[in-house]
């Protein structure tokens, strides 16, 4: 894959979330505070006699940068949990629907309607309020094993166009086994979309986590950018006008989605040919545009005229 193929916004969405994973991983390291530690009073304002003072306090008197550097670890590793177990479960059943056909189709295509006319948000909730105590873990099996649906139809939709090619055949012909050809003739095809689905996945799961936490359903004994949106809403930071509370987490959980979704952005453009034609044809364009024609200069006749 050359680099000219890779869009501006590519390196933008990268560039965001390198930055993101590097904060999350040495930001606790850096900062040195736990996320439970006391450090001042209630709201106390921004301050630059500490590291651990430098966005202020919460409602309990704790930093307000500790909490989001740990918050945002939290809330990348149930993003990305919960993203590959929907992504696994929706890409092994969509295969396996769109390949095989006949009852086995039919019944999977079933429960994946049905799973598809309940609403995501009340089974996430039940199942959350069912548990006892919540841990980043168990809220990310919860998360991913209720958003592969969509995942399931699509690739079923894709992997059965797939089925009816003449390499498949000659596979089926040669004695392969439907796994083989699943894993080693139909998978390839599928590998860009499942990038970008595993993309948008990561992203539906990390403002699924945050959703929950906002109704107070939220990992336990844990802090997740989530719970700090949750904490700063139920003790009024911004009415009280602690705004340090508020936006640091909003800001970062936006972030978060924005780099996520312009990366499939630039991902679907960097995997379909049409995308790719159209974004060199465009940059063709501008550079044809700017060379200027030359006029050449007008010569002049015998009788003083120009031509």
């Amino acid at each position: 894959m050359r680099g000219a193929n890779l869009s501006p916004r590519f390196w933008v969405a990268s560039t965001l979330i390198v930055l993101l994973v590097l904060v999350a991983v040495l930001g606790p390291l850096v900062v040195g505070t736990g996320p439970r530690e006391v450090v001042g009073g209630l709201y106390d304002r921004p301050s630059t006699e500490s590291l651990a003072l430098v966005l202020g306090t919460d409602n309990q008197g704790q930093s307000v940068l500790a909490n989001l550097v740990h918050g945002l670890r939290t809330s990348l590793l149930v993003g990305l949990l919960a993203g590959s177990i929907a992504t696994v479960i929706g890409l092994v059943l969509g295969l396996i629907a769109g390949f095989q056909g006949g009852l086995v189709d039919d019944v999977i295509n079933a429960v994946t309607n049905i799973a598809l006319a309940i609403p995501t948000i009340v089974v996430i909730i039940l199942l959350g309020v069912a548990l006892g105590s919540r841990s980043s873990v168990a809220l990310a099996v919860i998360i991913g094993v209720t958003a592969w649906p969509w995942l399931a139809r699509a690739v079923r939709a894709q992997s059965s166009s797939i089925r009816a090619r003449e390499h498949i055949e000659v596979a089926r012909l040669s004695g392969a086994r439907w796994v083989s050809i699943l894993g080693w003739d139909v998978l390839p095809y599928l590998l860009s979309y499942v990038v970008m689905a595993f993309v948008l996945q990561c992203s539906g799961a990390i403002l699924a986590e945050a959703t929950l936490s906002l109704l107070g359903l939220g990992p336990s004994g844990s802090t997740s950018i989530g719970t700090m949106l949750y904490w700063a809403q139920v003790w009024g930071s911004v009415r009280v006008g602690a705004l340090w509370a508020f936006l640091p987490p909003t800001i970062v959980l936006t972030l978060i989605s924005f780099s996520l979704l312009l990366l499939n952005s630039a991902g679907d453009e960097l995997f379909n040919p049409r995308l790719r034609k159209g974004r060199r044809a465009r940059r063709r364009g501008r550079a044809e545009g700017l060379v200027t024609p030359t006029v050449a200069d007008p010569v002049a006749r015998p009788g003083g005229a120009a031509r």
